[in-house]
């Protein structure tokens, strides 16, 4: 499904994204974590094509991605929805309008001049809000919105995408405890409802164990664990952030031992 091989992205002498290589069979939901600057956000910038790679390959059912130019690179885009730490709202924006920018890349551009949108786009954007329990925000402008809200309406932007993956990049790293969880299991929940692949950027041990099937680990660049949840043990928490790390921007051994439990209850999807 998806294949990315020695895929390097090089920024003059430094590399960024160093020979970075992997395999995704199915849909899943997957978590890459490691300190900031391991080369995470590179990698979903190239994987989207928001960046271009030095070298290497990433391939989605067969076609080549680094390639790709004009309208089939940004077809690729609507076919890999993108959401950002930072939201990418317009503040003065009212929220349906925000998600129906979804849609954007299938509109001609005089209707978008015109903020012309069909019926049935603007029905599915509501229903979508909906699903993310926010539909009762629509009208309102997505700068009064908080934080947790105006990250839904993102993800609710890229589902108007109607994506075959969804990159998250940093998607809670703003966001108070509450409104992580409840972006984390919107995520979740996209992937095991609809069949979606969904690959997040996140900084967090407990996160990435409590809600992702498969943990890619990064570290200046390269891929220095790529397993299950289950497989996280501190000593490869230590291989990923380093040996003197104190798990600040991790997870301490109780809190690991803790997560432990809640992976192994956390229901499998059919």
């Amino acid at each position: 499904m998806l294949s990315v091989d020695a895929l390097t992205k090089s920024f003059g002498s430094k590399r960024a994204v160093d020979t970075v290589g992997f395999t995704v069979d199915k849909p899943m939901m997957i978590g890459v974590i490691g300190r900031s600057g391991a080369g995470k956000s590179t990698l979903l910038r190239m994987i989207n094509r928001l960046s271009d790679a030095t070298s290497g390959s990433i391939r989605f059912e067969g076609e080549e991605i680094t390639t790709l130019k004009g309208a089939k690179r940004r077809a690729w885009q609507s076919r890999c929805a993108m959401i950002f730490q930072q939201f990418n709202l317009v503040p003065r924006m009212d929220v349906v309008s925000n998600v129906l920018h979804g849609t954007l890349n299938r509109r001609s551009t005089l209707a978008t001049m015109f903020n012309l949108y069909p019926q049935a786009d603007i029905h599915k954007s509501i229903d979508i809000l909906d699903r993310l329990g926010i539909a009762e925000q629509a009208a309102k402008r997505a700068e009064a919105l908080s934080g947790g809200q105006q990250q839904r309406v993102a993800i609710a932007r890229a589902l108007m995408q109607d994506p075959q993956m969804i990159l998250a990049d940093e998607p809670i790293a703003s966001l108070d405890p509450m409104n992580a969880q409840i972006v984390m299991e919107a995520l979740r929940r996209i992937y095991e409802e609809d069949g979606r692949m969904v690959i997040t950027n996140l900084h967090t041990l407990d996160t990435a164990r409590r809600y992702c099937d498969r943990v890619i680990g990064m570290r200046d660049g390269r891929i220095v664990f790529d397993g299950t949840p289950e497989q996280l043990t501190t000593g490869v928490a230590r291989d990923i952030y380093g040996a003197g790390a104190d798990f600040s921007e991790a997870a301490t051994s109780t809190e690991i031992e803790t997560l432990n439990t809640q992976t192994a209850q956390r229901p499998v999807p059919a």
